[in-house]
């Protein structure tokens, strides 16, 4: 794996980094312990739009740490995809005395001072899922421009034999997102070479469906209700304003999206959705929680981060780090997959609104 194979990795994964290691203690602002007393690991995430998040990373990382570490403590906060409190949090964390902070970043780049502070205290930061720019101890995520030419080739075929003479949408994740660019890379190297044109592309703020909903709205205004034929989205959330916009103009054409979260798996089912992209999160987190309880003890991580990656910038080189794989989700998989990891129950997925399509699509 080259540089920029590695560094393209900094990504999605930050999900599981960013779980709260609270199983150790008490996840939350635990304020009247003091940090210094080397049981605390610090856990701040970016946002809670993205339901993963709360759901699934916090509580698998909080469950993996507490039978790590069973004495441990976890001081946790979200920043609500703002990247001046992010900023007051990690800064906090630091003056407490935590010496292993898990850090899922609001802007990858904003993070560089603040890494290079924590550092020279000697405090370790783990980046969970978006790789900061700065001197990182260890990175936990996934090949982020495999996920991107995964996008690409779910799309190409949800298209099928009209790929070649299709246009196609482009919606792309945050600009503050690391990874979002490798999403996009990945997801061009395979639509500029398989379908006729790219011919409308936003980047959307802080993955917000609203924007996406309304640069949709832009780009049917735009184009014309006949004037595309497919619509990449970056992840799920998006494509949920997508499809809404696409719906309100009577346009019905293949979306796929990313994080396979419920909304968008039912989605799927209903034949709104083309596909997601399933990340597995359990062994993401796990790891993420087991690099910070060693890091903490001083143990050595290399078993457990075997790669080498690089940061965006190129200024800072070598983090060890573990890549994840992923794989498309479709309507004839979610059995196979989501379900049979327990991501989700049936009963989740296929509620009274959905359970026709589950039935039909064998979901049971």
């Amino acid at each position: 794996m080259n540089a920029m194979t590695r560094r393209i990795v900094i990504g999605t994964a930050a999900v599981s980094m960013a779980v709260s290691l609270a199983a150790c203690g008490k996840a939350g602002d635990d304020k009247e312990s003091g940090g210094g007393d080397g049981k605390t690991i610090g856990l701040l995430l970016p946002e809670n739009k993205t339901t993963r998040y709360e759901t699934f990373d916090r509580p698998i990382m909080e469950a993996k740490i507490e039978a790590l570490c069973g004495d441990c403590k976890v001081k946790y906060n979200n920043a609500a995809q703002d990247t001046e409190t992010q900023k007051k949090q990690f800064d906090a964390l630091v003056t407490q005395g935590v010496k292993v902070i898990i850090l899922d970043t609001v802007d990858f780049k904003a993070a560089k001072s603040w890494v290079q502070q924590a550092a020279k205290k000697d405090v370790k930061v783990v980046a969970y899922d978006r790789l900061a720019e700065g001197p990182i101890s260890a990175y936990v995520s996934y090949d982020n421009e495999k996920i991107g030419q995964l996008q690409g080739e779910a799309l190409v075929k949800a298209l099928g034999a009209k790929a070649k003479d299709s246009n196609v949408v482009m919606i792309n994740g945050s600009p503050t997102d690391p990874n979002a660019p490798f999403f996009k890379r990945g997801a061009h190297s395979v639509l500029d070479k398989q379908v006729k044109k790219v011919v409308y592309e936003q980047d959307i703020p802080d993955w917000s469906a609203d924007e996406a909903n309304k640069k949709m709205g832009a780009a049917i205004d735009s184009l014309g209700k006949d004037g595309f034929q497919g619509v990449y989205s970056a992840n799920d959330g998006m494509a949920g304003g997508i499809i809404t916009a696409l719906k309100n103009q009577g346009v019905k054409v293949p979306v796929g999206g990313q994080d396979s979260e419920l909304a968008g798996l039912q989605r799927i089912i209903a034949g709104e959705q083309a596909f997601s992209i399933y990340k597995q999160i359990k062994p993401e987190a796990e790891t993420t929680a087991e690099i910070a309880v060693r890091l903490l003890k001083g143990e050595k991580i290399d078993d457990l981060a075997p790669v080498k990656v690089d940061s965006l910038s190129g200024e800072f080189k070598g983090t060890p780090s573990k890549l994840y794989d992923a794989s498309v989700v479709t309507k004839e998989n979610i059995a196979s997959t989501i379900v049979a990891d327990k991501v989700y129950k049936v009963e989740e997925i296929c509620t009274a609104q959905y359970k026709a399509a589950c039935d039909a699509a064998g979901i049971k």
